[in-house]
């Protein structure tokens, strides 16, 4: 198979750190950024961005609110969806999978790292739930500050998601609209990969 140049190499996760690497050289702004899918109950799509915090040797790792509307269809429907798109590489990762919580250390350090006022918007936030003003959120925000302190444990409600993929697939622009797009696919997570050129 034709696979060279940016398709090269025999591990997906190696070659999605690169092509992140890349464009965090280029992207202006949040060049992890993730275009999530989830559904709900009733199959309804939903979709929104999320940024993307770690690629590592067999899943992709996000955070958020485990109560918000994404939290709660990535827990009932076990699975995700995301695209990764660099309009200044004119590139883009498509991934599905299964997904697991991280709610550990690591969970804890990411956590850690942020500011502290993101760290006390995570403990007053209802995230996705309806809000009457921006006043009361602000008043939630200095309410959680005086009940915290200035280093606040990570919320039980919040942590990671691991998105175990099933398929992987790296697409890069071709003129004509003739690109390229190479898919990784496997039934199940511990067996190995099978990667296939797509039609444009």
């Amino acid at each position: 198979m034709d696979r060279t140049g940016i398709f090269a190499g025999n591990d997906p996760f190696v070659l999605a750190r690169d092509w992140l690497a890349e464009a965090e050289k280029t992207e202006l702004n949040d060049p992890n950024a993730i275009a999530l899918a989830t559904v709900d109950p009733s199959g309804m799509p939903n979709a929104r961005m999320v940024l993307l915090k770690e690629v590592e040797a067999d899943a992709f790792v996000f955070y958020t609110n485990y109560s918000s509307t994404k939290g709660r269809e990535i827990e009932a429907a076990g699975k995700a969806a995301f695209v990764m798109h660099w309009k200044s590489l004119r590139r883009q990762i498509r991934v599905r999978g299964l997904t697991s919580r991280e709610e550990g250390p690591q969970a804890d350090a990411y956590y850690a790292s942020r500011s502290l006022k993101s760290r006390l918007g995570a403990w007053a936030s209802r995230q996705s739930q309806p809000l009457s003003s921006r006043t009361a959120l602000m008043a939630e925000v200095a309410k959680v500050t005086m009940e915290q302190g200035p280093n606040p444990k990570r919320p039980p409600f919040w942590g990671g998601f691991r998105l175990h993929p099933l398929e992987i697939e790296f697409w890069a622009d071709g003129a004509f609209r003739l690109h390229d797009r190479f898919r990784w696919s496997r039934a199940k997570v511990e067996l190995p990969w099978a990667v296939e050129r797509l039609n444009p």
